[in-house]
């Protein structure tokens, strides 16, 4: 195992400069990083797992990596707003936008393809009429909420039909979980919804050890979120060194 060490510090606060873009600048800064850190492991031919930050991460994993890799992402949420289709600011909820180019939108790196990405995990209630608007007009595959958490050894196997032969990424936004189970992320919404972690597990394994797995991304993790759960974190890590082996 190697430590390749950690990207720029950056601590969140308001810019008043780009309000419906915030940070936009410290975003783009960070996820540049990540591609400069992940690219030497990754023509090593070294398994990487990349924790930190928002889910603009997994566009940093992926520009590291063969241009033919694929991307499964784990999140509750499309992350496909823009700044014009809402007024949160928030770049944790346009991730996928910058990185599918909606809107002209990028963080000057190679950007996706459609045909690169399939979403697990998702909410459609907490999704926004653009999001899903981008995901019919793009042909995005993805797979709900409800059916991670009932059948993740299935959903696992689709989606690993679907990545084929493809160099693969995988991105998990921790939000996905039930924050009951496991109160880890920033985002506090998924209240007695979503997978428990033994159902994580059960998913992660069979991704991240499947022979295209190159990397593991994840974001969207707040400790202070467990700090009444003291066991939900090395439960969470736990998960992790299960399915990386």
């Amino acid at each position: 195992m190697i430590d390749c060490g950690d990207g720029p510090l950056q601590i969140w606060s308001p810019d008043a400069a780009n309000p419906r873009a915030q940070n936009v600048e410290s975003v783009a800064e960070s996820v540049r990083s990540v591609a400069d850190m992940v690219r030497p492991a990754a023509e090593r031919g070294d398994r990487v797992l990349v924790i930190g930050g928002n889910c603009t991460i997994a566009l940093g994993v992926m520009a590291a990596l063969e241009p033919s890799a694929a991307l499964l992402y784990i999140d509750r949420h499309y992350d496909l707003n823009t700044p014009a289709s809402t007024t949160d600011g928030a770049l944790d909820w346009m991730g996928m936008a910058y990185g599918l180019g909606v809107d002209g939108l990028g963080f000057g790196l190679r950007g996706l393809e459609p045909a690169q990405v399939h979403y697990l995990g998702i909410s459609r209630e907490v999704t926004t009429e653009f999001e899903r608007d981008q995901v019919a007009a793009l042909g995005l595959p993805w797979g709900s909420n409800e059916a991670l958490s009932s059948d993740p050894a299935g959903e696992a196997s689709r989606a690993l039909e679907w990545v084929g032969a493809r160099p693969l990424a995988v991105h998990l936004d921790v939000d996905v979980l039930d924050f009951i189970d496991a109160p880890l992320a920033e985002n506090t919404d998924g209240r007695n919804s979503g997978p428990t972690l033994a159902s994580l597990a059960v998913l992660l394994e069979k991704l991240c050890r499947h022979d295209s797995f190159r990397a593991l991304s994840i974001g969207e993790l707040n400790p202070s979120r467990s700090a009444g759960t003291p066991d939900a974190i090395p439960r969470f890590i736990d998960v992790l060194v299960a399915a990386l082996g």
